[in-house]
This record gives C-alpha cells, structure tokens and sequence, in this order.
C-alpha cells in the first residue's frame, strides 16, 4: 500500500477540503482504508463479495489490466490523441461506472459511519461524481472546448428531473480518477 500511499499524497488537501479526511489518514490513505476494510465483520466482507455476479478475483483482474493498460500507454514518449482519447473512455468507465457499481456502493453501505473508507465512497458515489459516472453510462459528456475538462448533463436526484449540466476540469477529474483507484485497490485486496 506505501506506493498508493505515496500516490495519493498529492491530493491530500483535497482529500481534507473536499473530504474531511485529515493527516495522518489523509497522508496514508490506501493504508488506511485497506486497514478499515480488513476490520469489517466478516459476515460484512462475504456480503460485499456475495454482492455481484463476477467474483471478487475477476474484478481486480479487471482492475489489474486496466492499469497495465495505463502504465503501457505511459510508456509511451508521447500518445497519439487517438490513444488518449481511448485512456479518456476506458478510465472513466473504470473508475465512476465498473467501480461505483461494484465496490463503492457495495462498501458504503458496509463500512463505519466516519470511516474514512467510507467517506471515499460516499464522495465517489454522491454529486459531481454521480452525475458524472450516470453521463459516462449514457454517453452524456463532452471535452471542453479547450479540452481542459469535461461538461456533462445528468439528473442530480430523481428520473423525472430535467439534465443539469456539470463541468469537471482536468485537476479535479484526476483526482477522482486517483480516488477511485486507490478505494478500489486497497479495499478489493482486504477482501481478497
């Protein structure tokens, strides 16, 4: 967890402004969570494994080539913007929709009020990033003009309510990128 760890630090002030998780949480994340989860009862863990038709190792092998994906794209000097784009859908599925249905809403519902696991998961499945993972789903997104973020329409609550439009920048959208990789990673391998 100490690479993820240091990963995340980068965004500790968000994670304290936007999240409310302080040091030495903020500056251990992945650490962190992992622990949170490893402590869940077990009849909690089996009910977070039991939750979805694809077994819990299927998942973080989906997970596992998805960041083999990234790291040979990064390897790369300079990607084409064909590439780029490609990263740009296949990450935002990964991180707001494959993972908002299979581990973040999953664990929320299991994890300690306060928690900071669980504080995570809440972010990543409340407004903006709501809004942003049901845009990905129906293909309601958009880069900005300038292709310093994305603009996207979604419902903020119930299905009869009109679109909103939300406007992500780059800087925010990697932060919740990193957010929901680092939950999904340190979380899945304390219930594997």
């Amino acid at each position: 967890m100490n690479t993820l760890d240091e990963q995340m630090q980068q965004w500790s002030t968000r994670l304290r402004d936007y999240l409310k998780i302080h040091p030495p949480e903020s500056n251990q994340l992945a650490t962190t969570i992992a622990k949170e989860v490893a402590a869940l009862p077990d009849d909690a863990k089996e009910q977070a494994k039991a939750s979805s038709q694809i077994a819990l190792a299927v998942r973080l092998e989906e997970l596992l080539a998805f960041q083999r994906f990234m790291d040979h794209l990064h390897a790369v000097s300079r990607p084409k913007p064909v590439e780029v784009r490609a990263q740009v859908v296949y990450q935002n599925y990964i991180c707001f929709v494959y993972l908002g249905e299979s581990c973040f809403n999953v664990l929320k519902k299991r994890l300690p009020s306060g928690s900071t696991a669980k504080k995570c998961c809440t972010f990543l499945t409340n407004n903006p990033v709501r809004a942003l993972r049901n845009a990905v789903a129906h293909s309601n997104w958009r880069y900005l003009s300038d292709f310093s973020g994305l603009e996207y329409w979604a419902r903020k609550g119930e299905a009869k309510e009109p679109m909103v439009r939300f406007e992500v920048s780059q800087q925010d959208l990697s932060f919740w990128q990193a957010l929901a990789r680092c939950t999904a990673y340190a979380s899945s391998l304390s219930l594997k």
